[in-house]
């Protein structure tokens, strides 16, 4: 009895065209990074056009032509851009086999601080954007039998103070995943999310933490993940591309934590 050679995980990307939002930095950019070493061809966006400059090079440094990757400057917090980012990614490439939706934004409030204008922002990044397109490239993706990955978070798992506006996001977001998974299944179209724990990236900066409070924030959250200490991007990447790719054939509708087990916790751990 012979076995066929084994082949790399995600090897069935190569060749296939993905496009990943909020690529210029974080969980997108490395997953940029893994897909171009897998072959796959890449539509990325980002606000920050230096940053994603600086991504593509590495993608190339990786691999792929710079023919095979576009650059779309998108704030995905308006309708317009995400239709150009949908738009452009036909134009260029005719056809389109992974959506990442990874773009999105947090704030720090709670039920006594939230505002409404930071509502209205963190739901039009984390939930409308990749709504809407997943509505206006579903027709694409149905074409190529494709998948869906939404990147959400643990806190669409667990409730955490301080975060409410994030949390409702996320949760939403896993929701819709199952939502659309159902629906486009009889279409071959599979639908997933990763939900992170604590990852080195620049969100918690961005989201207001000074950098003496980031570092106190994550020498904390080893004693809120089960595994004593927090996550990187590439752990994430390499699930983003499982999903993305014919690996997980038959594997829809799931909401994949992917957080050192942190769900786990009902209280922090002893270090």
């Amino acid at each position: 009895m012979t076995s066929a050679a084994a082949t790399m995980l995600g090897d069935s990307l190569k060749g296939k065209v993905a496009l990943i939002t909020g690529a210029s930095s974080g969980i997108g950019a490395e997953a940029a990074r893994y897909f171009a070493s897998l072959g796959c061809q890449l539509a990325l966006t980002g606000r920050n056009m230096d940053a994603l400059q600086a991504v593509t090079d590495e993608c190339v440094s990786r691999g792929l032509e710079r023919n095979q990757i576009l650059m779309i400057e998108a704030y995905l917090e308006r309708e317009s851009d995400v239709k150009k980012t949908a738009e452009e990614t036909i134009q260029k490439f005719n056809q389109l086999d992974v959506l990442v939706n990874n773009a999105g934004m947090g704030v720090i409030d709670t039920v006594e601080t939230v505002t409404m204008e930071g509502l209205d922002k963190t739901f039009a990044v984390n939930i409308r954007a990749p709504l809407q397109l997943s509505k206006l490239l579903s027709p694409y993706l149905i074409k190529t039998k494709g998948s869906i990955v939404n990147i959400s978070s643990v806190n669409g798992v667990r409730a955490m103070p301080g975060l409410v506006t994030y949390c409702m996001s996320k949760t939403a977001l896993d929701h819709l995943t199952r939502c659309i998974a159902e629906e486009l299944a009889p279409h071959g179209v599979r639908v997933n999310a990763v939900n992170p724990g604590v990852i080195i990236t620049q969100i918690q900066r961005r989201s207001g933490m000074s950098e003496e409070q980031y570092q106190k924030f994550l020498e904390h959250s080893k004693s809120t993940h089960a595994m004593r200490r927090v996550g990187t991007v590439d752990e994430v990447s390499k699930l983003i591309a499982f999903l993305a790719s014919s690996d997980s054939s038959f594997t829809t509708g799931e909401t994949v934590t992917i957080d050192g087990g942190r769900h786990l916790l009902i209280r922090p751990v002893e270090l």
